[in-house]
């Protein structure tokens, strides 16, 4: 996990939308019969730079949902958004998913499938071009996407760390 991950405190001001990414039917086999519970991955988002994700566990689909958003409000972190698009080209891995992004002109539009697409709609992306490579699992997908959005950093926070002023490098 990176450690300069933009985290969101409160979700109080934020109207964040819930997109279901995947859901998975568990089946337990016990003496008496089988016992179906269900696993479902949500991502929530503003569309303006916010973006979470949650896993929720229950014995019925909507309160396995209900579970996975109120999770996801748990782990949101905000990304830099440049005209729609991200600031900058970035590859990520987790587990076997591996995910790479770069950044696209305005009209390209949303050139992501599956889990990558749910997350970057969430956050609110237009036009990006995206690929997952390896594992086409929902789960690491997800969080692959999620771990390169989180280390994704525009101008200011480079010049930051930098220690130079954007005022000085554009204005002389």
């Amino acid at each position: 996990m990176a450690t300069n991950y933009k985290r969101v405190r409160s979700t109080n001001d934020l109207e964040l939308t819930d997109r279901l990414v995947a859901i998975n039917r568990v089946t337990k086999v016990t003496k008496g019969g089988r016992a179906f519970s269900f696993a479902a991955i949500v991502v929530v988002g503003d569309g303006k730079g916010v973006v979470g994700w949650g896993l929720g566990k229950a014995s019925e689909v909507t309160a396995a949902i209900a579970k996975g958003v109120e999770s996801a409000k748990k782990n949101l972190i905000k990304v830099p958004l440049v005209h729609g698009t991200l600031p900058h080209e970035q590859e990520s891995a987790f587990g076997g998913a591996q995910v790479f992004m770069k950044p696209a002109s305005h009209g390209t539009g949303l050139t992501a499938g599956g889990a990558m697409r749910a997350v970057l709609e969430s956050v609110g992306v237009t036009d990006v071009l995206a690929k997952s490579k390896g594992s086409s699992n929902p789960h690491n997908l997800v969080k692959a996407t999620i771990q390169a959005l989180g280390e994704m950093r525009d101008a200011y926070a480079v010049s930051q760390q930098r220690g130079i002023s954007l005022d000085k490098v554009f204005n002389g």
